[in-house]
């Protein structure tokens, strides 16, 4: 992910599942000159000369991209169309937890459309190294990523630095006082409050855990009773609060760069979440010189000083003034969601739990119903 629409900006991925194991992964093909495989050097070739050798390839590239809209991926469609006029890409935008078990059944049958995935799914990316299903490249700028934002064998690597926390109209909140989580609770704000479903979205569903971690179960109680407007799509609660619907919005993206008219919550001393949204390029693509044109492009220094946030993954590029790099604040809990996203039977507990107290999930997936296999 890179530079965002504002919708974007309120409409980052959804996420969860485990899918099934499919057939053995395809034998990797010789790797092209200025790249050593897998442990070596980065990419050397400019982004010109992988263009061309995509180009040369075919020309076409298929990315599955975790998200809520169908169109929350048309600035980055534009922008690299922009960049690279004749590669002919496919972006499929969909539910994470819908988009990895749909490349196990595709694994499984034989019929894989994407060449490159960019998933909330975390637990996906190291299951599928662990089956060998992934081509381990290092593109340009790949040592400059923080740590814990990539693979050391280069299996996959987080293209973009995600947050999610709750967001307000600052006009209409009308306090000098920055709100917390914990006011989310005081009766003022009963009926003035939208949310995305934590047991829908698996950063919401951290977030939330947070929530109750820190507050405890009374404050989930009392949250339950603020008659929240909840939806599915983690665009839902931005979308409700820019459109004027909702003061509130809880568990959506933002950006903490401009606070007017809405501020984006990330105080000291009350939880957040963020993560990198990790991208990989599968061993049995059919363009994967494309993918890697694709990857470089969007660890490019252009790109990664333009995200919408401000936050990058790259350790030399600077926050905006007032920012700090995302793995800095110690209330993003940036090292607990990987963990969080391993452990599937406490994910399932939570979801359940949270059920009992907002109710089930509700509504159709906001980027539709879009089958096995999407872009074919």
């Amino acid at each position: 992910m890179t530079i965002f629409s504002r919708r974007h900006v309120l409409a980052t991925s959804a996420a969860l599942g485990v899918g099934a194991l499919g057939a053995t992964a395809t034998p990797a093909a010789a790797a092209p000159a200025g790249y050593r495989g897998a442990g070596g050097r980065e990419e050397t070739r400019t982004l010109d000369e992988l263009y061309q050798a995509a180009l040369a390839e075919g020309g076409k590239l298929v990315v599955y991209a975790g998200g809520d809209t169908p169109t929350q991926q048309d600035f980055t469609k534009a922008s690299f169309k922009a960049r690279f006029p004749d590669i002919d890409l496919t972006l499929i935008v969909d539910y994470s937890k819908y988009q990895d078990v749909r490349v196990d059944n595709q694994f499984a049958t034989d019929t894989l459309i994407p060449d490159l995935v960019q998933l909330q799914t975390l637990q996906d990316f190291t299951r599928w190294k662990g089956q060998g299903r992934l081509l381990h490249y290092k593109p340009a700028g790949f040592s400059k990523v923080y740590d814990r934002f990539k693979d050391p064998q280069g299996a996959w690597v987080a293209t973009s630095a995600l947050a999610f926390s709750f967001m307000y109209n600052t006009a209409t909140v009308g306090s000098t006082t920055p709100l917390t989580p914990r006011d989310l609770v005081d009766p003022k704000w009963k009926g003035k409050i939208a949310s995305a479903y934590p047991h829908d979205d698996d950063a919401v569903l951290y977030l939330f855990t947070l929530y109750a971690q820190k507050y405890g179960w009374d404050w989930v109680a009392k949250f339950a009773a603020q008659d929240v407007q909840f939806a599915r799509g983690s665009n839902s609660p931005g979308d409700a609060v820019f459109g004027g619907q909702k003061v509130i919005g809880v568990g959506t993206a933002g950006s903490a760069v401009n606070t007017s008219p809405v501020t984006f919550a990330i105080g000291a001393g009350h939880p957040f979440m963020a993560w990198g949204q990790r991208v990989a390029i599968l061993k049995q693509a059919k363009n994967s010189t494309a993918a890697k044109l694709f990857l470089n492009w969007q660890l490019s220094t252009e790109m990664q000083n333009g995200s919408f946030n401000g936050w990058s993954v790259r350790t030399d590029i600077t926050p905006p003034a007032g920012l700090k790099p995302i793995w800095e604040y110690p209330n993003a809990h940036v090292d607990g969601f990987p963990r969080f996203m391993e452990d599937r039977a406490a994910i399932e507990r939570w979801k359940q739990t949270f059920a009992l107290y907002f109710g089930e999930v509700k509504g159709d997936p906001t980027p539709g119903w879009l089958g096995l296999h999407p872009g074919a």
